[in-house]
């Protein structure tokens, strides 16, 4: 019998589980955070220990969590409705006990923040946000215990054309994922798709940090020629348990696209893509994606309300393995 581990409150917008599954942060629309902590690993039960809200860094509700690799601390990034960017940690002391507190807000300017993604360096933590003006930026962590001091590294669009600058742009949401592989040869990367009124723009791009040259460079675009423009809903990179090559979902109003991405660069650095399924099945829109941490199982839900898991049989065909709706 299926049964119930955790009851969210009521105006829960957005969740996101830490990197071991013993805590789930929780953004409501009253812009409230809450943090759900196991109380009982035997029984898998969940209570919440923690609920806060910072009224100087957001208006409305909270849209997106993430949580920070857990190297570095328990700590949170959340973007707010208004587009608001902040990062709040744990911290202990004698007079308190465990908290929380808002460690960093980052500058909005005059766009917002549509998504943000946490992701390796060599030798840092990266954050990478893309705005709604059609802006991605790249914040830098060196010191690893001072949390509230980023640097922006890098800014560009996410075109493969370096020389081409959009203005005028207006962005509807925006989707990142990092590459979950963590070799020190590799370099940082992570693709970018963004749904917006500019074609050059939508269609998702692979971005790679050249150490040679310290700066970020699109080494792929996940996109068939005629497909370029199609906006992007989500994206999702799968972890790589010894392929010799990278799997990444793109979902656009097409369906859901699995790419095959090479290792190995041409003479202009670009990476070989090719496409190995076109899956359909949601009603509409696609609003998420997660593999599973062997990167051979991929969940999947949209405006539809239903979840649905897909795999590859031995011969490399793509199926629907399950469909996961509520109870009618």
């Amino acid at each position: 019998m299926d049964k119930s581990i955790l009851v969210l409150d009521k105006g829960t917008r957005c969740t996101a589980w830490n990197y071991s599954g013993e805590r789930l942060v929780a953004g409501l629309i009253d812009g409230s955070l809450a943090i759900y902590d196991s109380t009982d690993p035997a029984s898998s039960n969940f209570t919440c220990t923690h609920r806060f809200k910072g009224l100087e860094a957001h208006n409305g509700s909270i849209v997106k969590v993430v949580w920070a690799p857990p190297e570095y601390g328990d700590a949170v990034a959340c973007i707010s409705e208004d587009g608001n960017l902040s990062l709040w940690e744990e911290v202990v002391d004698d007079a308190e006990g465990p908290h929380w507190k808002m460690c960093k807000c980052f500058d909005m300017n005059t766009s917002q923040v549509l998504d943000v993604q946490f992701g390796y360096g060599q030798t840092s933590l990266k954050l990478v946000a893309a705005y709604s003006d059609g802006q991605v930026k790249i914040h830098e962590l060196l010191d690893t215990l001072e949390l509230e001091k980023w640097q922006l590294q890098a800014e560009f669009q996410n075109v493969i054309d370096l020389v081409s600058k959009f203005g005028n742009v207006s962005c509807l949401s925006a989707s990142i994922s990092w590459n979950p592989e963590r070799i020190e040869v590799r370099q940082s990367s992570f693709v970018l798709g963004f749904n917006s009124t500019t074609p050059s723009l939508n269609s998702a791009k692979v971005w790679e940090f050249d150490l040679d040259h310290q700066r970020w460079l699109p080494v792929a675009e996940l996109s068939l020629p005629e497909d370029k423009g199609d906006q992007v809903s989500s994206v999702a990179w799968a972890p790589n348990i010894g392929r010799p090559y990278e799997l990444i979902a793109v979902a656009t109003q097409k369906g859901i696209s699995i790419w095959q991405l090479g290792s190995n660069p041409d003479h202009d650095g670009r990476l070989s893509v090719h496409r190995v399924a076109l899956l359909s099945g949601h009603e509409n829109e696609v609003w998420e994606m997660e593999w599973d941490m062997s990167g051979m199982t991929l969940a999947t839900t949209g405006s539809d309300g239903v979840v649905r898991l897909w795999q590859s049989n031995l011969n490399g065909a793509w199926h629907e393995q399950a469909v996961l709706a509520p109870p009618s």
